[in-house]
């Protein structure tokens, strides 16, 4: 045997406690969210975007500039985290739902929510995109020449955060948060409803006919579906928004709510079965000890789902 290691070949030595900590535990999960929340804050102080070259006499960023937003920044937290937090409690406190399934909600959509913002910066920086309201922002210099490409330096405005924003206009942020926050809630309302599961009555062989009518049954039921897109009608809105206070354009909110969709399924699959699985209400088990033969989380794959379904 190889020196520091024991023998189910889990790492011996000094360490060994904090290795079976991090490998039984959500650590991981935990230390990705501090480093993804660490990059976010440091991108938003300290990162200047690309600064596209631009025409001052560009209608496509000749919008005036919205003093009051219709979603403050402030308030885009509210509709997609706060509201998103107080529904999963409140449904998960109402039904005497166990601790592990408290955490796995709270951890799901916080990790989709800092992950969503911080593609979504890096993103904006490095495109450097101009804003449909850039040269109000910007306040070009009198005499600047049209129809000649023009960089930063002829902008006269000395607000560094109005003027630098200006250059990130790809993808939305207010959009990409708002379908990562409200996205993942409606796919737990989904989830804790069980509108995609097909409810077969336990026959072994249903005929194309029988099919149907459990389809049509599952289908059928209206009020649970509005439920589950309520939230992402709330977050469509939000993202209609931005063009109205025109800090995007289509463009920009439509990637951006793609983004945030993208990253709140991935994290919420990371913790619940898919929509269709008979235990998709209930969260994937947590972390447990590595034993002799078995280091996996426990996780039961799709298709032994779909076994233990039948």
């Amino acid at each position: 045997m190889a020196p520091g290691r024991s023998s189910n070949g889990s790492q011996g030595g000094t360490f060994a406690p904090l290795v079976r900590f991090y490998q039984s535990s959500y650590a991981s999960d935990y230390l990705g969210f501090a480093f993804l929340m660490t990059t976010y804050l440091y991108i938003q102080f300290f990162v200047d975007p690309f600064h596209r070259l631009f025409f001052v006499n560009d209608l496509n960023i000749s919008y005036p500039h919205a003093e009051i937003e219709r979603v403050p920044v402030s308030m885009n937290f509210v509709y997609a985290l706060f509201v998103p937090l107080f529904l999963i409690l409140l449904y998960n406190s109402a039904f005497g739902s166990h601790v592990h399934k408290h955490h796995v909600s709270i951890l799901g959509i916080a990790i989709a929510l800092v992950l969503a913002s911080t593609v979504t910066d890096i993103i904006k920086n490095m495109v450097g995109r101009p804003r449909p309201d850039l040269l109000a922002r910007c306040r070009p210099a009198p005499g600047t020449p049209p129809n000649t490409l023009v960089s930063l330096d002829i902008c006269t405005e000395t607000d560094h955060h109005r003027l630098h924003d200006g250059w990130r206009s790809f993808p939305s942020g207010h959009s990409s948060f708002a379908f990562a926050g409200l996205g993942y809630t409606s796919l737990f309302l989904a989830g804790q409803l069980k509108i995609f599961v097909l409810r077969n009555s336990g026959w072994s062989s249903p005929s194309p006919s029988d099919r149907d009518r459990a389809i049509v049954h599952v289908r059928g039921d209206l009020g649970k579906i509005l439920i589950c897109l309520t939230p992402l009608l709330g977050a469509a809105m939000i993202a209609i928004s931005r063009c109205q206070d025109y800090r995007h354009d289509v463009y920009d909110v439509c990637t951006g709510a793609l983004l945030g969709w993208t990253i709140a399924y991935w994290s919420y699959r990371r913790y619940w079965p898919r929509l269709s699985s008979a235990h998709c209400d209930e969260p994937y088990p947590g972390p447990s000890p590595p034993s002799r033969n078995d280091d996996s989380y426990g996780r039961l794959r799709d298709e032994e789902e779909g076994y233990r379904a039948v």
